[in-house]
């Protein structure tokens, strides 16, 4: 017995139109499940093939009302970028939950980053001042990016982007990109990551995740009420900008992955550091703070990949997009 799959390639996925909106939305409803206790999800597991580069199996069930099952394959290799290749590649394979049955294969890469910089919108959505008008984003790669796109969609009021990159080119590549996007919003290339950050109403990191992080981002460079959202685990920010109302995607895979012994060491918050994970936050356990001190370590979870990949097969579906093949 043979099955249809729907197979959807990056472009085709880019085609359908899906918008931050869509994919905030998407994401706030899975992390409100998670609240629920209406989702099985274990902590990512990985291998390491390389130094500093990871592949990881996300598997996930979000259950309840929405009833969506799916696994990502997803690597991460920081050198890629000098070979001119992708940081981030993957695939993402979506289930049926009645069967177990394959419904689709889609390309991972375009998934990881929109729901990446969307789980932080979800976050300044409950964190952010609303008077929020200078983004500092560091990293400006493709989440630096899908980022940025969140903190505009959560701050219509943002007038300015400091941004750095330790390359310079992709600084330049990263304006010319973002600037017909966000017309409205002035652009400060910065020469060093302390210009950057500096009077910054929130301020996102987007660096490679690595084994031996610097962590070059004091608490004293930045405001005394500032909004610090970590996309690359423990690598930028130093532990004191995480000393009050510390949250993070989900309670249970920080805490591992902080138990394994490798990130989230030297002063990184344990268990009693904890203000709320995202869970508690958009199921209405928790409420939000939006003044003083507060950050957010948002490692990426796998209800993020099950509820975009739902998405975007429900509008592949719909405008008749994808290649069907049998399996």
């Amino acid at each position: 017995m043979s099955f249809e799959v729907l197979w959807l390639s990056m472009q085709e996925i880019e085609s359908l139109g899906i918008g931050m909106p869509q994919v905030m939305n998407a994401v706030e409803n899975g992390f409100a499940a998670l609240g629920r206790d209406e989702v099985e999800m274990p902590a990512k597991i990985g291998v390491h093939p390389r130094e500093d580069c990871f592949v990881h199996a996300m598997p996930c069930h979000v259950g309840g009302d929405i009833d969506c099952t799916g696994v990502k394959c997803v690597s991460g290799y920081p050198r890629n970028q000098k070979k001119g290749l992708p940081y981030i590649t993957g695939i993402f394979c979506l289930l049926d939950p009645e069967t177990g049955i394959v419904r689709a294969l889609m390309d991972a890469a375009w998934i990881t980053a929109w729901r990446t910089g969307a789980a932080s919108g979800v976050y300044a959505r409950h964190f952010g001042d609303p008077e929020t008008r200078t983004a500092s984003i560091i990293g400006l790669g493709v989440q630096g990016r899908v980022n940025l796109l969140a903190m505009a969609e959560v701050f219509p009021q943002l007038d300015r982007a400091q941004v750095y990159d330790v390359f310079p080119a992709q600084a330049e590549r990263f304006v010319e990109a973002m600037r017909p996007q966000l017309p409205n919003v002035e652009f400060i290339p910065c020469n060093d990551v302390l210009h950057a950050v500096t009077g910054a109403d929130v301020v996102v990191t987007c660096t490679p995740i690595v084994e031996a992080p610097e962590r070059f981002i004091p608490r004293s460079w930045l405001k005394e009420s500032v909004l610090a959202i970590a996309v690359d685990y423990d690598a930028a920010f130093q532990p004191d900008v995480f000393a009050e109302n510390f949250t993070v995607d989900n309670r249970n895979q920080y805490l591992w992955t902080r138990d394994q012994g490798v990130y989230f060491q030297n002063g990184y918050p344990g268990p009693e550091g904890l203000y709320a994970d995202m869970g508690e936050i958009c199921s209405g356990l928790r409420d939000g703070v939006r003044q003083g001190l507060r950050g957010a370590v948002l490692m990426g979870v796998a209800s993020h990949d099950v509820m975009t990949g739902a998405l975007i097969y429900e509008q592949a579906v719909r405008q008749g997009i994808g290649t069907k093949l049998e399996l």
